[in-house]
């Protein structure tokens, strides 16, 4: 590997404002420009300083030291939160995708306004998946890398779990499933146990996606 290849790919990665795919990488860089063995050389050369070159769903980019984000962290007043609905709509996607809209609606107990999915791909975080081999072939929905990037997770299997998520207070009772007549959602150690293997399943389902494209 030449310290031009690694100088060249340094300046693309800081370039971009997205994570690059090790492909993305190869299309800008010589032809045989080891590109692996020039990412290594980048990560070791800032490990460990307030830049550092990370991983994020097998795509690469510069980011901030994570130890540093509290003493870089600014508080400012954001004109529009995103809505209640939106976060519900955000949470479901990614711990249950690939899902239809019926599906959200289902597990919310409510309808799903199409602004909320049109304001969750705006911001980057949801991308339209296969549709489903069912009557009427539903579309489903996925998180993007971009969602992984802002919530700053490598993968899926990062996805905090139940306990995280009620110790964070994100875990409460949800009205429109109690008209349902399922009661308090997370307050019966059955339905627990059922969120739990959700969780479960789309950690392992994460596991075996990267190991069957790591042998490809």
């Amino acid at each position: 590997m030449s310290d031009e290849t690694q100088r060249l790919l340094e300046a693309i990665l800081f370039a971009s404002a997205q994570p690059l795919s090790v492909e993305e990488m190869h299309e800008r860089l010589p032809e045989g420009a080891d590109v692996g063995a020039a990412l290594m050389a980048l990560k070791d050369m800032y490990k460990g300083r307030g830049v550092e070159l990370v991983e994020v769903d097998r795509s690469w980019a510069f980011r901030t030291a994570a130890d540093l984000a509290e003493a870089l962290s600014v508080e400012r007043t954001v004109e529009k939160k995103m809505s209640s609905a939106a976060l519900e709509t955000l949470a479901i996607i990614a711990y249950h995708q690939p899902v239809t809209r019926a599906e959200i609606e289902n597990i919310r107990g409510v309808s799903t306004n199409k602004g909320t999915l049109d304001l969750l791909i705006d911001a980057g975080w949801v991308k339209p998946g296969r549709r489903r081999e069912t009557p009427g072939r539903p579309l489903t929905w996925l998180t993007t890398t971009g969602f992984l990037d802002h919530f700053a997770l490598e993968s899926l299997i990062d996805l905090p779990g139940l306990d995280d998520l009620k110790v964070s207070g994100l875990l409460d009772r949800r009205p429109a499933i109690d008209a349902l007549g399922h009661g308090d959602l997370f307050g019966e150690d059955a339905e627990d146990e059922a969120l739990q293997k959700d969780l479960s399943d789309v950690r392992q389902e994460a596991l075996e996606k990267q190991a069957q494209e790591g042998h490809e």
